[in-house]
């Protein structure tokens, strides 16, 4: 779709650029660089190679991917926005680990006063943990009763459905119970007694205003024998997890690129352009793989960025300036965007939009084969007026993921910025799977999504549109 010289104008932009972003005449070179097909799938060729070992978050493989992206903004003509007038932001972050496995202890139920002692990995196993210690009195409830009051309780949660049990166990920690426990069956608990691993603690970003992504929640699961045993003690009889641990000291990277606007009334309203760099590293082999390249998840964002900033580096400044960032640590809760948001090349207030790109190089058979879809398109007025220009982009087609609160876009949708993700993911098998790699990639669909966002995202950074958040909109 054309933009119209009177749409145009009412946004700000003088009816001569409305005119240039219109279709040039057949046989005369567009406005717009055509797209770099050559660039994507070298982009791609690297950032998903076995040589960057799965871009684990807070990894030297990291690293050598945001040096990557920096290199690329540096020839693309963009200015460097990261630390000491470079393109990186080096984000420290903490890790407790655990170094013998925690126990769970309570009082037993006859009068002796004794404490029964639980070993993780035997009796039990940790789905979920956010803290080395924690200790509330027991509640048992069944699967498809009411919520009732459980904040600051231990909740044993029963249940023949384990996805029931599951989605139960994480609402009533999200609602303030201090953990939460799920009856196992006898053959998951066989396999977590086999494996006896250390659970896994959540990774924290140094400082104050560190919340990231995801809320970190206290979940175990519990043997048949365990769980009946839980089922025969007193309601309130209290119960503590706890375990040796020692901190950890990580560091996650950013690269970050500015592009300077050329009209000073437009300072205020810059738009953000973004995506994550990291994946899950080196993993448990599939099949005798044990990379897990983050082709799709999310290379394809990391590679779309670049080519937009390939673009709108090539030609006259745009209007608006135009921040470039590939964030680090996604994956473990968006500590790379969390520090961003508390460092940002420009005060936050005057970051308008943010467009995060993640998942775009496979269609998914929900929509059109040559559409992408937003997420949280009815939170605002972003999505419907970026179709009206010609992007081929529709609402998220699978709302019950919550995909809107899963991307890198929530950390700055929290502090108000209009923050939503692209993406085209069709939840493939291959998601978090070694198999995500260059093979599985549908380079057809990924040079129409990314080319059908040339021009929308053109006239968005020479436009004074400013992006509103619908009623109730904002999270």
């Amino acid at each position: 779709m054309c933009v119209s010289a009177e749409s145009v104008g009412q946004t700000g932009l003088a009816p001569q650029l409305a005119n240039k972003l219109q279709q040039a005449p057949a046989g005369l070179s567009p406005l717009l660089p055509r797209l770099c097909a050559a660039c994507i799938r070298a982009h791609m060729e690297f950032l998903a190679s076995d040589a960057l070992r799965g871009r684990g978050s807070a990894t030297a493989d990291e690293l050598v991917a945001a040096t990557y992206v920096a290199s690329q903004l540096r020839a693309y003509g963009i200015s460097p926005a990261g630390d000491d007038g470079g393109y990186l932001q080096r984000a420290t972050l903490l890790q407790a680990k655990f170094t013998a496995p925690p126990q769970l202890t309570f009082a037993k139920s006859d009068a002796s006063g004794e404490k029964t002692t639980w070993t993780c990995g035997q009796e039990f196993a940790a789905l979920s943990l956010a803290q080395t210690r924690f200790s509330g009195p027991l509640r048992v409830i069944k699967v498809d009763e009411d919520d009732p009051q459980t904040a600051g309780a231990v909740v044993l949660v029963l249940g023949n459905d384990r996805r029931q049990q599951r989605a139960k166990a994480f609402s009533l920690a999200a609602k303030g119970a201090v953990a939460t426990i799920i009856a196992d069956t006898a053959e998951r608990a066989a396999r977590f007694q086999r494996t006896a691993q250390l659970p896994t603690l959540p990774v924290k970003l140094e400082g104050p205003d560190a919340s990231g992504l995801e809320n970190d929640f206290n979940v175990l699961e519990a043997s048949p024998e365990a769980t009946a045993a839980l089922e025969a003690l007193p309601e309130n009889t209290a119960l503590t997890f706890d375990g040796p641990s020692t901190a950890e000291t990580k560091y996650t990277w950013n690269a970050v690129g500015i592009l300077r606007g050329r009209d000073p009334r437009l300072q205020a309203t810059a738009v953000l352009l973004s995506a994550h760099l990291d994946h899950l590293g080196i993993g448990q082999a599939v099949n005798g793989d044990d990379i897990y390249n983050g082709a799709d998840d999310d290379a394809s964002g990391t590679t779309t960025v670049l080519e937009l900033a390939r673009v709108l580096g090539s030609g006259r400044k745009p209007m608006r300036t135009v921040i470039f960032a590939m964030f680090g640590s996604e994956e473990t809760g968006g500590q790379g965007s969390t520090f961003f948001r508390q460092h940002p090349p420009v005060p936050l207030k005057q970051i308008a939009v943010n467009l995060e790109f993640e998942m775009l190089g496979r269609a998914d058979p929900a929509v059109k084969s040559d559409t992408v879809w937003l997420t949280g398109w009815e939170r605002s007025n972003l999505g419907p007026t970026l179709a009206a220009r010609g992007a081929k982009l529709v609402g998220d087609p699978h709302p019950k993921q919550n995909f809107f609160a899963r991307s890198d876009n929530y950390v700055l949708a929290e502090k108000g910025v209009v923050a939503q993700t692209v993406s085209s993911y069709g939840l493939h098998s291959d998601y978090h799977q070694p198999s995500d790699d260059v093979a599985h990639i549908d380079f057809r669909h990924m040079d129409a999504a990314i080319g059908s966002l040339l021009g929308p995202v053109q006239w968005l950074v020479n436009s004074s549109f400013t992006p509103q958040w619908n009623e109730g909109g904002m999270p």
